[in-house]
C-alpha cells in the first residue's frame, strides 16, 4: 500500500503540487499506514488474536490508542463511553465496535452525523486492517491483530 505526500509548491505561483508515492513501514498484519512509529508497530504486533487497536489520526485525541478487547466497545461524547470523543460533531452514544470471534464491526447507533468507514457512510461494516473510521471530526485507523485469521 502506498501513501501519497503533497510536496509544497515552488515559489512560482503558476506551479502545481506534485504527488509522490512513498512506501512506509510494515506490520506483521500488512502495510503500515504513514504515521506509525516503532512503538505503534510493536503494540500492533503484540495484540492477541481476539483484540484490535484504533489509533486516532485527527481530532483532539490525535495519537491516542484505543484497545478493542471486549465484545462491545462504545464510542461517543458521553463521558462514560469506552472511547470518549469530546466534540459536538459526535453523538453521546455514536457507535459500537463489536467483536465477533476474531472479526470486528463498527455499528452506528443512529447518530446525527453518521459513521464512516473509508469515507463511505455505514450503518454497520466489518473492519479490515488499515480501515479509517470517521466519527464526527475524529479519524481513527483500525489495526487488526497479526494473529487473527484472515
Amino acid at each position: 500500500m502506498a501513501d501519497f505526500v503533497v510536496q509544497p509548491p515552488d515559489d512560482d505561483p503558476t506551479s502545481t503540487s506534485k504527488f509522490t508515492a512513498i512506501s512506509q513501514g510494515q506490520t506483521d498484519a500488512g502495510p503500515a499506514p504513514r504515521g506509525l512509529d516503532a512503538e505503534d508497530i510493536a503494540t500492533i504486533n503484540a495484540l492477541p488474536a481476539t483484540s484490535a487497536l484504533l489509533i486516532a489520526r485527527s481530532g483532539a485525541n490525535a495519537g491516542a490508542r484505543f484497545l478493542l478487547n471486549a465484545d462491545s466497545t462504545t464510542a461517543g461524547r458521553h463521558p462514560k463511553s469506552d472511547i470518549f470523543l469530546d466534540d459536538v460533531t459526535v453523538s453521546r452514544k455514536h457507535a459500537f465496535f463489536i467483536r465477533s470471534g476474531q472479526d470486528f464491526y463498527v455499528q452506528d447507533t443512529g447518530s446525527l452525523n453518521g459513521t464512516y468507514v473509508n469515507m463511505q457512510q455505514v450503518e454497520e461494516a466489518k473492519l479490515s486492517h488499515g480501515d479509517e473510521v470517521r466519527i464526527g471530526k475524529f479519524r481513527l485507523t483500525f489495526y487488526a491483530s497479526p494473529l487473527a485469521a484472515r
